[in-house]
């Protein structure tokens, strides 16, 4: 009979050791949401993709091996519409606080390799701009080449990956504590994570205006994109619960742009661009480039 005593504590043990497992098995399951393509969380967080896309900044341009290229860089982020900020899928429908930033502001390095190849790169540090705080690279590989003396094509492939931090599924604004059973019941804005991260291959076409002392290009070009776009809430509510909920989002997308290059000295010169994400958004770009 004593004997038994051991058997049965660790059968209880065991059948606590389960339980345990199977709710936090659940619980893991339960941090997740992958919403459907035409969902606004899924729309969201491919509107909030297309301006970090690694995509060309400037017309196509033949570098020469070991010669550099810095290009300062500043991308307008539209306000999504309203109805696009509120979700209607992964939680009850509510408004996020989601324009983080008006522009994105980036640095650019390309860097000429032999046969008409180039490598670019750029990285965006934690520095705060408005309430985002971006940390992120990207990286290119090009292939450019000048069909006659007026017309240049390139080829390009680029990726992105990295964070993005700020308060978005609950900013001040969006805090209450009149109602525990509504979103946002706390005093604390939360602490989000956007982890952008994309795949995009594209070409362009650039024409040199002979009118004006082959001083201005102008150039088009179209692209297709992979989008891989994770989020993950960070808020904790006035009852002291976490909501760590992770939202995944896989979705594909084509791209347009077009823009102007002026050349202002023989190696610098600045530009405009219009990019298009059909599906999701239209943006600018402004440019300053200087090759060394």
């Amino acid at each position: 009979m004593h004997r038994d005593i051991p058997r049965r504590r660790w059968r209880q043990t065991l059948v606590v050791s389960l339980s345990a497992a199977t709710v936090l098995a659940a619980h893991a399951m339960h941090a997740q949401c992958v919403p459907p393509a035409n969902t606004n969380e899924a729309k969201l967080l491919a509107f909030y993709e297309a301006p970090i896309i690694f995509a060309p900044a400037t017309g196509p341009m033949v570098l020469a091996p070991l010669h550099v290229a810095l290009t300062g860089e500043v991308t307008g982020i539209p306000t999504p519409s309203a109805s696009l900020q509120h979700t209607d899928f992964c939680y009850f429908s509510k408004q996020e606080g989601t324009h983080l930033s008006p522009v994105l502001p980036r640095l650019r390095v390309a860097i000429g390799l032999p046969l008409g190849f180039a490598i670019e790169g750029s990285y965006e540090p934690p520095i705060t701009i408005d309430e985002a705080t971006p940390n992120f690279g990207s990286l290119a590989l090009s292939y450019t080449n000048q069909i006659t003396k007026r017309l240049i094509v390139s080829g390009r492939f680029d990726g992105t990956t990295g964070i993005t931090k700020g308060p978005i599924t609950c900013p001040k604004q969006a805090l209450q504590l009149t109602d525990v059973n509504q979103p946002c019941y706390g005093t604390k804005p939360s602490d989000d994570t956007f982890y952008p991260k994309s795949l995009d291959l594209d070409g362009s076409l650039g024409y040199v205006i002979p009118a004006v002392d082959d001083r201005v290009t102008v150039y088009g070009g179209s692209g297709y994109a992979w989008l891989f776009p994770r989020f993950r809430v960070g808020f904790t509510s006035g009852l002291g619960a976490t909501d760590n909920t992770m939202v995944l989002v896989d979705l594909r997308r084509a791209s347009v742009f077009g823009g102007v290059d002026v050349r202002l000295l023989t190696s610098f010169d600045v530009g405009a661009q219009v990019y298009s994400q059909p599906a999701d958004l239209t943006t600018w770009r402004l440019t300053a480039r200087f090759r060394i």
